[in-house]
């Protein structure tokens, strides 16, 4: 009957609107992928299977499936939103559940995990040393950012780089006094750290002895550490002795903290006969510090930046994708869940294998075109109203069957 083939076409171009227009509903919903209707001609068949009639019996919905293409990065400035570039999914936990998303708003909840707006904690695989350079990526937990202080660190080396002068007198016949200008050549300082992050003062004083001789000297906050270490150069003007690090003796910093127990590194010295002066000091020391800010690479490791200029590695963002992500369980809520028709889910990290880039400070906008949703929303239209004709018509045929005498 005509009325039933007319009926499903009309039911399938409402089908196509409703299709149509969640994806216009969404044109601006981050991470959402655009669905396409799909339809399949009916036939009627006898028992056997083979067709009995040649003339078609409508149309049915075969499927809506769900279209993974890439959405355009929109950048946000904020170090936690993420925007994946090529294949991969987000991974996150729902209530102990698996659940996976491209939509990367994130943010810190009251624990310190890091969440989507539905409160989904992100996953991530844990560093596997203490450099953060490999990661454990047979384990997935729950990414959370510590907010307490990264603890301090002792000075224990320094290097020092300067030039003394050549052509600096000699001073071996004046007693050393720090506070006598007179019995020094040079002097520079520079901070150290205790074991508790409190910071000191180190002062390094060289006295020149004779030709291509001098003596260091070394005192922290003012007082006299260890006795006179030689020093002394070339012809070339390259340090002679000592060949390695120069250690003038411990301190106690008298507040508690481990012996400071420093080694000085001065194999890059030179006696020139330009001014003395000092061109690079770098001891291993620091003080304690705060969570200042998070960055993320494009392989998705997580930094921490802390306010004594250190850093930690927090985890890397794990990624997940399947064979077939047209089979993946639609949850709403920007997330996707792993069925038989998606295939066994892959794990991995950005920028391996087949798993895209990931960019901090972006989100990935919805892939919808919007230009054609309206003029697919405008075909649609025109189904339903030609299929609407066919029941108007088919009811003038009947009617005037009816009238017959």
């Amino acid at each position: 009957m005509p009325f039933r083939t007319a009926l499903s076409g009309l039911n399938a171009a409402s089908a196509d609107l409703r299709v149509t227009g969640n994806n216009i509903a969404n044109a601006s919903t981050t991470g959402f992928k655009q669905s396409r209707a799909e339809f399949a001609d009916v036939f009627a068949a006898s028992s056997s299977g083979i067709s009995s009639t040649a003339i078609g019996t409508g149309v049915r919905l075969s499927g809506v499936t769900q279209q993974f293409g890439q959405g355009n990065i929109d950048f946000t400035g904020n170090n936690l939103d993420l925007a994946l570039n090529g294949q991969g999914f987000f991974v996150l936990t729902d209530g102990g559940s698996q659940v996976f998303s491209r939509a990367g708003a994130f943010q810190v909840d009251r624990d310190g995990f890091v969440v989507n707006p539905s409160g989904q904690r992100l996953q991530a695989y844990p560093p596997a040393n203490a450099e953060g350079t490999s990661f454990s990526t047979g384990v997935l937990n729950d990414l959370q950012l510590d907010a307490s202080e990264a603890p301090p660190r002792a000075t224990t080396e320094v290097d020092a780089t300067f030039n003394l002068s050549s052509n600096a007198a000699d001073v071996s016949a004046l007693p050393f006094d720090p506070s006598d200008p007179e019995t020094f050549n040079y002097t520079t300082s520079l901070t150290t750290y205790d074991s508790l992050g409190q910071s000191h003062t180190a002062t390094l004083y060289f006295r020149n002895t004779g030709p291509l001789s001098w003596e260091s000297h070394l005192a922290v906050d003012g007082a006299a550490v260890g006795g006179a270490e030689p020093l002394t150069f070339n012809a070339d003007g390259t340090v002679a002795t000592p060949a390695g690090a120069v250690s003038f003796g411990t301190h106690d910093p008298g507040n508690g903290a481990d012996l400071l127990d420093m080694e000085f590194d001065f194999t890059t010295a030179t006696q020139f006969g330009a001014v003395s002066n000092v061109s690079a000091l770098r001891q291993d020391g620091f003080t304690t510090g705060r969570l200042s800010s998070i960055e993320i690479s494009d392989t998705g490791v997580i930094q921490a930046r802390f306010t004594n200029g250190q850093s930690t590695a927090l985890g890397q963002v794990a990624l997940a994708n399947f064979p077939n992500p047209q089979g993946l369980q639609q949850f709403g809520n920007n997330a996707w869940g792993a069925s038989f028709g998606a295939g066994e889910v892959v794990l991995g990290s950005a920028g391996s294998g087949n798993f895209g880039a990931i960019q901090s400070g972006g989100l990935e906008g919805s892939n919808v075109d919007l230009a054609a949703q309206l003029v697919g929303l405008i075909t649609a239209q025109r189904n339903f109203q030609a299929n609407a004709q066919v029941i108007s018509t088919a009811d003038t045929v009947t009617q005037t069957i009816i009238n017959l005498r």
